[in-house]
């Protein structure tokens, strides 16, 4: 088999060993801080904290890991990845209040970098006119980790309990450490200096329908998170007893991964024939529509079908995304307009759940799916407007 091969499948199993130790414990943060950690005031911004603070800290460290990935290679950063996360994971087991909980996150947050690694090792060691096949392919790693994660994590809090949950989290994130030892990389030593973000969007700035890409990127990916630290909560509210929100969490959680993984391989294929501006409008829309019928649902099982409907339209929202960066990217910066991408996304991912949080305790969980909703058909709409505008522009020229 040829190494490029070999490694993809490798990575595969590695990722997606460590997403599925991520959505094992963290969507029960919640309940872990009020029935482990006794925090009763503030549950909803002290989960909103403890989600978005690891990924804050992991988005001020990536610059040092990546340059050290250069110098070393993407492998160490991988292995180096996973045993320090497994470590993290390992170690909420032993905190007994909240503020120790949020320094274990700050750790969890410098020791991440696995996935970013393994997309690196994938972009450098394959062939060229396979990285685009084999970047679909490791993002399929993700998406079976995030189904698989909290299904088992919502069985073992209930069999084992939520504390313990954090040690088989640590075990399965040794194991996809271990398992990326077999990855053979050729690495060659960057010497050039890396342009700066700051370069980057300067660049990116002249480009102004990447820009509004990036504007796009950064509402949808705080849209996704906004609810995080708030399902779990929100299930306990209309599911009855803890104990049963445990597993109905996890299904809950699972639902959307489940929808993506079935309709986002034909969103990107109808965006191929249709234009991905026109798939992204469909996606907001069933994505608004979506959260506005969730927060008029007071019974579990109908939550969890909404949820799940609510995913089958979103999964078209983040493909047609990045298959539009590309597109309006020029030729030579599109791996820094990619770059730009995550970095709006992760910019998204640490606000979206800061802002679900005390949100959801000021006003009330409802009033953020009202809110989030109501933001996704106005970018829909915005959207809408921005192509009539250049149509009629066109008509009358």
């Amino acid at each position: 088999m040829l190494h490029w091969k070999r490694n993809l499948y490798i990575l595969w199993f590695g990722l997606f060993f460590n997403h599925m130790a991520y959505t094992l414990s963290v969507p029960f943060f919640p309940l872990f801080l009020q029935h482990d950690l006794g925090v009763d005031k503030g549950l909803e911004a002290w989960s909103g904290v403890s989600i978005a603070i690891s990924f804050l800290i992991s988005g001020l460290c990536a610059p040092f890991w990546g340059s050290l990935a250069d110098k070393y290679g993407s492998k160490l950063m991988l292995v180096r990845s996973g045993v320090g996360l497994g470590a993290a994971h390992v170690a909420n087991y032993f905190v007994h209040d909240p503020y120790t909980f949020i320094i274990v996150r700050i750790f969890q947050g410098v020791m991440a970098g696995f996935t970013p690694a393994s997309l690196a090792l994938v972009g450098t060691n394959t062939p060229e006119k396979h990285v685009g096949y084999a970047l679909g392919v490791i993002s399929t790693s993700t998406a079976a980790g995030g189904i698989v994660g909290p299904l088992v994590g919502g069985v073992l809090s209930q069999w084992i309990g939520l504390r313990e949950c954090f040690i088989a989290s640590g075990i399965i994130t040794l194991i996809s450490a271990t398992v990326v030892l077999g990855v053979k990389e050729v690495h060659e030593r960057r010497t050039e200096a890396r342009p700066s973000v700051l370069q980057d969007l300067k660049q990116a700035a002249l480009n102004s329908k990447l820009f509004r890409v990036y504007g796009l990127i950064l509402l949808v990916s705080t849209s996704v998170m906004i609810l995080e630290p708030l399902v779990t909560l929100y299930v306990v509210q209309i599911g009855g007893s803890i104990s049963n929100a445990k597993l109905s969490s996890g299904i809950v959680f699972s639902a959307i991964g489940v929808a993506t993984v079935i309709m986002g391989p034909y969103w990107g294929r109808l965006g191929g024939r249709i234009g991905y501006g026109k798939v992204l409008l469909i996606g907001l829309i069933g994505g608004g529509i979506g959260n506005l019928l969730q927060l008029t649902m007071q019974h579990l099982i109908g939550f969890g079908i909404l949820r799940f409907g609510y995913g089958l339209f979103f999964a078209a929202v983040y493909p047609a995304l990045n298959a539009l960066v590309i597109q309006y990217a020029d030729k030579d910066f599109r791996g820094r307009a990619v770059s730009l991408s995550q970095t709006a996304s992760q910019f998204g991912i640490v606000v979206g759940p800061l802002l679900g949080g005390f949100l959801g305790g000021w006003a009330g969980i409802p009033f953020v799916f009202l809110l989030t909703g109501i933001t996704l058909l106005g970018a829909a709409w915005g959207i809408r407007e921005a192509s009539h505008d250049k149509t009629t522009i066109k008509a009358r020229g």
